[in-house]
């Protein structure tokens, strides 16, 4: 029994560990937050936050661009999610099941794309935007985000389609079933946990994006919370604790939306990368 015990007691340190290190920055972020300039610059770090100066999430609320920036975040990012996963599921079944000329080619293209930095592709993009009124919109961020992380989620649902018995619609044919009712009634319930995974890979994508955001976005009320927290480094001074506050509200959504897609994750990028 005592060996059982050492072990279980090592695997709950472990565990502690791993929990206070993917913590620790988020409390650091509400620590330095909530510390006043002297402590801020004191000699010895202070490790416990001081409430006292809550104040400062109240002040970044109460102006009201962070709850706008997070809003925009929030629009881009879910609509990137949609937009992607709804192409995705499609694309991804095609190179699955159907057979075509190019498709090895097409399949190398789609991972080629993920090669290219986001860098190289905003003069074009500029250009093309600025041809097609999208500049300075959200939907146009939508757009660029979703066809960056387009690609993978294609390829990982596709592998996740792969691992699903051909048996299984045929079958459903041989009772009637339409090509779009198979897809949608047999195949995306599988799949979900590899749907929940590429949702978190294209969730975080467009909430992080910051390069296409600040070329593309010139009105302050539009900009996400990721070009808007940038705006508070100044030449003279950065308001430090207010950026940390904006910061913690900025990754906390982004952290919820983990803690509830998480179960499916391990599972998702499992099967969208082993099988087929």
């Amino acid at each position: 029994m005592r060996p059982l015990r050492i072990g279980l007691t090592l695997r709950i340190l472990g565990v502690l560990v791993v929990l206070g290190v993917a913590v620790f920055p988020l409390y650091w972020m509400i620590v330095t937050a909530l510390s006043s300039n002297s402590d801020l610059f004191a000699d010895k770090a202070r490790l416990v936050p001081d409430l006292s100066q809550f104040g400062v999430f109240i002040d970044a609320l109460a102006e009201g661009k962070a709850l706008g920036w997070l809003r925009n975040s929030l629009v881009i990012a879910v609509g990137t999610t949609v937009l992607s996963i709804g192409l995705g599921i499609p694309l991804g079944y095609a190179l699955s099941r159907f057979s075509f000329w190019g498709k090895a080619v097409v399949t190398v293209l789609l991972l080629f794309t993920q090669m290219l930095p986001e860098a190289l592709m905003v003069v074009p993009l500029f250009s093309l935007f600025r041809r097609f009124g999208l500049l300075d919109s959200l939907g146009g961020l939508i757009l660029v985000n979703s066809a960056f992380v387009l690609p993978i989620v294609a390829l990982i649902l596709k592998g996740a389609i792969d691992g699903i018995p051909r048996a299984l619609e045929e079958s459903a044919r041989v009772d009637g079933a339409r090509p779009l009712t198979v897809l949608t009634r047999i195949n995306v319930p599988l799949i979900a946990p590899s749907i929940a995974a590429t949702a978190v890979i294209a969730f975080f994508h467009a909430w992080n994006e910051y390069v296409f955001a600040v070329t593309f976005i010139f009105t302050p009320g539009k900009q996400p919370a990721s070009v808007g927290i940038a705006n508070f480094i100044g030449e003279l001074g950065t308001p430090i604790q207010t950026v940390m506050a904006v910061a913690f509200m900025f990754t906390l959504p982004a952290v919820v939306f983990y803690l509830f897609a998480q179960r499916h994750v391990v599972a998702g990028m499992t099967a969208g990368a082993v099988k087929g």
